[in-house]
């Protein structure tokens, strides 16, 4: 069964992992979000209890 042989797949496997891990994941954490959930406040929302016809 071709799908247990690691050999031809795993080279590329580390490849991409290591080109994730060592370009592209510090490029995106270098980015700061523009909303941070620190500066939001918290409101509080009123409910109404749902009036049912049948009770």
């Amino acid at each position: 069964m071709p799908q247990l042989n690691p050999n031809p797949w795993f080279l590329t496997m580390l490849l991409s992992w290591f080109t994730y891990s060592l370009i592209i994941q510090p490029k995106l954490l270098s980015f700061t979000p523009t909303n941070s959930p620190s500066n939001k406040t918290l409101t509080t929302t009123k409910t109404t209890p749902w009036s049912w016809p049948w009770t």
